[in-house]
């Protein structure tokens, strides 16, 4: 049985799920917790590791409402990390950044990752 961990949404941080039997994770709410590093520090130790290993395809699913600039440069170390592992290994990884269609900010964002991580799939689904 693979790695599991299923983080509760807070006021200031996100819900969090990782499933490495389906080869997933999710990141969904808000993130503007006072130390993300620390509150992240889990799920960074665990996707380097799971990234250096045999998978074949992998789905990380993103929506978030709003997060802050810390979290913003810890999504894209984390996507930026991915986008490596697809270059170097090949391996099969697909972004789906969920945004509603009236937050401007976080779809901005997203296309900027988009264009800075052409090896993943990168999916910008605006609902």
């Amino acid at each position: 049985m693979g790695y599991f961990i299923e983080k509760e949404r807070t006021g200031s941080a996100p819900y969090v799920l990782i499933n490495e039997d389906k080869n997933y994770m999710k990141i969904e709410g808000e993130s503007f917790h006072e130390n993300v590093i620390v509150f992240f520090h889990d799920v960074n130790d665990w996707l380097n590791k799971y990234l250096e290993s045999d998978f074949e395809n992998f789905t990380f699913d993103c929506e978030m409402k709003y997060f802050n600039s810390s979290t913003a440069k810890l999504l894209f170390n984390m996507l930026l990390s991915m986008d490596d592992c697809a270059t170097i290994n090949g391996k099969s990884i697909t972004v789906n950044w969920i945004v509603s269609e009236d937050n401007d900010i976080i779809i901005e964002c997203g296309e900027d990752f988009k264009e800075e991580m052409p090896n993943l799939n990168f999916n910008l689904v605006i609902k």
